[in-house]
């Protein structure tokens, strides 16, 4: 009888293991793949200038999301909610807080997937790209081009002044050539050898990622790789640059009295901010500076292309979800801005395409989304728990059937609690902490020229996207500047700085 129990034990325990080992196979596999400063010019958004095959492609086969937007209004912020599933107005991450730091009890993206049963693996720009910022927690792997960048901590250093494919002569740029070194990038742009293409940092993690998306894996894989593209500097092979005719460079449509119906004090900071867009001008490069973007999407466009010609050429093809993402777009010229940061289209509209199994293939859907819906979408698809609340809302069913999508009012943090904007299909409303107003009608001005805040008849409109606001916003936690970077060995740890004595 003792022998007939224990060999039913090992029987149950043999089914109990095949079972979990069929669960595991049945889970798809994940590439998670970032762009930085990417902004809505890709062909399949309608952008025609823009040569993006393969972002192109990744559309065709999957779910476009054509109205997306981002979770925050540059990179740390935005990853910080991204990884978290939180907003800033949540964590208080709305600038260069450290969310691992502050709220080391929040389990993040990654390692929520490696207890659900997932080798993790990462590489590149998904976190802030200082050192310090790189959440080790919950990698299988996180990889780095040399092993002393730990002992630095884990800086990504994708671009350094003696990166060994920067164009001749450095600085390149014609709005840098009098400034060493080069402005620290910005508005940066230029060549590189095309024979050099393979030792830039992006080029070098793309193929890490390629190699593991080519292999077979005793379990399901969630394989992350950040770019640093189209961030500037804007340095790319010179074959990207020549995809563009310099003669015909289309620049995006601008007002002269764009910015004379903002509150005075943005008003103030973006007359200041247009010193940028009017040295461009007077050096004639504004069209040489977009060239340089472009031929930067160009390049990440192909480093996509390497991707998904791995895991099409290898034992994943068909049971991989591609998830393409920015951090957040980039103003070039418009409202005389060049950069992030601000509460408008060109910063939040982002790309945001998923294909893969169960992914319905070649639709658009216009209903207005988050990068914060990544979070509970990955979650449910991989079909692993989380005990956690989340700030997003899971994008599943959508995926699986667009015409259950419904537009919603999405929120997107500025940089301080109470500033934010509320966007949907219709309007764009933004609020400052000092009360400041902006209402968009976005379908009729996509271009956000008319500010209608000040106009009675749409106070109504106004009020229903406060209501969706959050009504209270978290206390900001310490930034960069209060807190100092430990390093311990490989390791390294934050710990706040020591004031000063009065």
């Amino acid at each position: 009888m003792n022998e007939l129990f224990q060999t039913l034990i090992r029987i149950q325990l043999l089914f109990a293991v095949s079972v979990s080992a069929s669960a595991e196979d049945s889970k798809p596999n994940v590439l998670f793949f970032a762009l930085d400063d990417m902004n809505d010019w890709v062909g399949a958004l309608g952008h025609e200038q823009a040569v993006t095959p393969n972002m192109d492609r990744l559309a065709r086969s999957g779910v476009n999301f054509v109205n997306a937007h981002t979770a925050g209004v540059f990179c740390a912020p935005s990853r910080s909610a991204i990884f978290t599933g939180r907003h800033a107005s949540t964590t208080g991450c709305y600038t260069t807080q450290v969310y691992f730091h502050d709220h080391p009890e929040i389990i993040p993206l990654q390692k929520v997937l490696q207890e659900g049963g997932y080798a993790t693996f990462g590489a590149g720009k998904l976190f802030h790209h200082p050192a310090g910022f790189v959440d080790r927690r919950g990698w299988d792997e996180f990889f780095l081009r040399n092993e002393e960048q730990k002992n630095r901590g884990w800086p990504l250093e994708s671009w350094t002044v003696d990166d060994p494919a920067l164009p001749i002569p450095y600085p390149n740029s014609i709005f840098n050539h009098d400034r060493k070194p080069a402005n620290e990038f910005f508005l940066e742009w230029g060549k590189v050898l095309n024979e050099d293409e393979e030792k830039m940092a992006d080029t070098i993690r793309t193929e890490w990622a390629c190699d593991l998306l080519r292999k077979k894996h005793n379990r399901p894989v969630f394989v992350a790789v950040g770019l640093y593209a189209p961030h500037f500097p804007n340095y790319a092979p010179e074959k990207y640059f020549d995809l563009y005719d310099p003669d015909k460079i289309e620049l995006p449509p601008s007002r002269t009295d764009d910015l004379e119906d903002l509150p005075p004090k943005i008003r103030k900071a973006k007359e200041a901010r247009a010193a940028h867009h009017k040295r461009l001008e007077r050096l004639g490069a504004v069209d040489d500076a977009i060239l340089g973007y472009l031929a930067c999407i160009s390049y990440a466009d192909a480093m996509l292309g390497r991707l998904l010609d791995a895991i099409e050429s290898g034992p994943n093809a068909d049971n991989t979800i591609v998830v393409l993402w920015s951090d957040h777009g980039y103003h070039h010229g418009e409202k005389f801005d060049w950069g992030k940061h601000t509460l408008w289209e060109r910063t939040s509209n982002v790309p945001f395409i998923w294909s893969g199994p169960g992914i319905t293939r070649g639709v658009e859907v216009n209903a207005t989304v988050s990068l914060m819906d990544m979070f509970p979408t990955l979650i449910q698809l991989c079909a692993v728990p989380d005990g956690m609340s989340r700030d997003g809302v899971s994008l599943a069913p959508v995926l699986k059937d667009p015409a259950l999508a419904k537009d919603r009012d999405i929120l997107l943090p500025g940089m301080k609690p109470g500033e934010y904007a509320m966007m949907n299909q219709d309007w764009r409303y933004i609020h400052y902490a000092d009360d400041a107003e902006e209402l968009y009608h976005v379908k009729q001005d996509p271009n956000e020229w008319d500010n209608l805040a000040l106009h009675p008849e749409y106070k109504h409109i106004k009020r229903e996207l406060q209501a969706a606001a959050p009504q209270a916003f978290a206390t900001p936690g310490p930034n960069r500047g209060e807190i100092k970077l430990v390093i311990k060995g490989e390791d390294f740890d934050w710990a706040p700085k020591k004031r000063a004595a009065p």
